[in-house]
């Protein structure tokens, strides 16, 4: 029973990777099942038996993205050897090095953009990222990294907004555009705008604490 269970578990998420490969080449309209079920190796007959249609499917790469968006968010909240500052660094990073090579946020991004799901954009991976930067930017009032009277509300939205853009302009460009590099750019301009003096001259100094390491997340399913 338990390796049945195991192998109905490895074809679901080989199912779902595949798909979510398909889906960020082609989008949803223009997916093809085939395709996805090519890329799996699996039967039609499981990939029914795992999922009721296309749009479930889609939405099942939705739901993962998901949970890799909070599981980074929850371990970067969770960091108190460093600064919210340099938290966040790390967090927009690793959200940058995921849209470089983690095929499941990489689908993720392709499928809200599109009119079937502009729905999800309030429940998606933006949004966790958006409350986790928010919290970040909270801590960073607190502990005198950004002035007192920085709005944290307003730090949010015009950080996340630049990253948006900074995202869809690597889309519009094509390759050849640091991604990481960008988004570092984007935090630095927000943050320099709202820092402490004290802050602003210790990271002249010192620069970032911390970054993202490709080797240590976790890309598969």
């Amino acid at each position: 029973m338990a390796r049945q269970q195991e192998r109905a578990r490895r074809t679901r998420a080989a199912i779902i990777r595949s798909a979510a490969v398909e889906f960020g080449k082609s989008g949803y309209a223009a997916a093809s099942l085939n395709r996805i079920l090519e890329g799996s190796r699996a039967t039609k007959g499981a990939m029914y038996f795992h999922f009721d249609s296309k749009e479930d499917l889609a939405r099942a790469v939705l739901e993962t993205a998901v949970e890799r968006y909070r599981a980074s968010a929850e371990r970067w909240l969770g960091r108190t050897d460093l600064g919210p500052l340099d938290v966040m660094h790390g967090m927009i990073d690793e959200m940058a090095l995921r849209l470089e090579h983690d095929i499941i946020v990489q689908a993720e991004y392709r499928l809200i953009i599109e009119p079937d799901f502009y729905r999800d954009v309030q429940s998606g991976g933006g949004r966790i990222l958006g409350r986790a930067t928010r919290a970040l930017t909270v801590r960073a009032i607190d502990q005198g990294q950004l002035r007192a009277d920085a709005d944290a509300d307003r730090f949010t939205r015009t950080l996340t907004a630049a990253l948006a853009g900074q995202r869809y302009l690597v889309d519009a460009h094509g390759t050849g555009i640091d991604l990481r590099a960008r988004f570092e750019e984007a935090l630095e301009v927000v943050v320099e705008s709202m820092a402490t003096p004290e802050w602003t001259e210790k990271f002249r100094n010192d620069g970032w604490r911390t970054r993202a390491r490709l080797e240590e997340l976790s890309l598969g399913l």
